[in-house]
């Protein structure tokens, strides 16, 4: 018996605004820096195909192989790279992909990395403390939990989370470690912020502040945007997507 494998249900974001923006044309070269599952990716190779083309890259290696499947219809067209767009302009060089018409960076977390347990992104699903892009990068979250100060942790959280109870948490968590799950931490904070439910969990700010940090997301951003204008011909464009999604 053959059984059909589908590819998860993927809804790229703020996908008709993107394609405004980058305004792909017939032939037109394009960087997609964070190509995830390939929905952006696709929508571009739709408007430069078939005398264009797409360089795509991810931290992540899983998402590269189901990226590598949606977008196989489109051949030679497309190279994907298992990379961080820390590396930007190397791996442009490497591939002979410059100048190019447009890049785009598409930030924050898929939902099949939220939805993947042992990933540890999520507070609902009971999981290690992991939050790596990169399975292969050294620092995870747990890391960050169980080995930072208080005062780095507070400052952490409340620079990259916005969380106003950042000491609070962050005095819970220095007296309560070691800290190994998911939903422990997930516990511990709901505890530190007094329990209060609101529209979001509790532990929404302080999951999305260790996310950024495990994964260096800004500093990387920075030093990538940066990297851009030696790769854009005349006229290109860069679009940016922040969408700090944790769950």
């Amino acid at each position: 018996m053959i059984v059909a494998m589908s590819l998860p249900v993927h809804v790229p974001v703020l996908l008709d605004e993107v394609v405004a923006g980058l305004q792909p044309q017939l032939g037109g070269y394009f960087v997609d820096c964070t190509v995830g599952l390939g929905g952006h990716a696709a929508a571009i190779l739709e408007k430069i195909s078939p005398s264009g083309r797409l360089l795509g890259i991810d931290a992540d290696p899983e998402v590269i192989k189901l990226s590598q499947d949606k977008l196989g219809d489109y051949g030679e067209a497309v190279t994907l790279v298992n990379d961080n767009f820390i590396n930007l302009e190397a791996i442009c060089k490497r591939y002979h992909f410059h100048p190019v018409d447009g890049i785009l960076f598409d930030l924050g977390v898929s939902s099949l990395q939220l939805d993947t347990a042992e990933r540890g992104f999520s507070f609902h699903l009971d999981a290690p403390l992991n939050m790596r892009f990169d399975p292969g990068q050294g620092l995870t979250a747990s890391d960050i939990i169980n080995s930072f100060s208080e005062q780095e942790l507070a400052k952490l959280i409340e620079k990259y989370g916005e969380e106003r109870h950042s000491r609070r948490i962050a005095r819970y968590i220095v007296q309560n470690r070691p800290i190994v799950t998911t939903v422990e931490l997930a516990r511990l904070v709901e505890q530190a912020s007094g329990g209060k439910r609101t529209r979001i969990h509790p532990a929404t700010r302080t999951f999305m502040a260790l996310r950024i940090a495990a994964n260096s997301e800004l500093q990387n951003l920075e030093l990538a945007l940066k990297q851009t204008v030696n790769l854009l011909r005349p006229g290109g464009r860069s679009s940016v997507i922040i969408l700090w999604k944790t769950v």
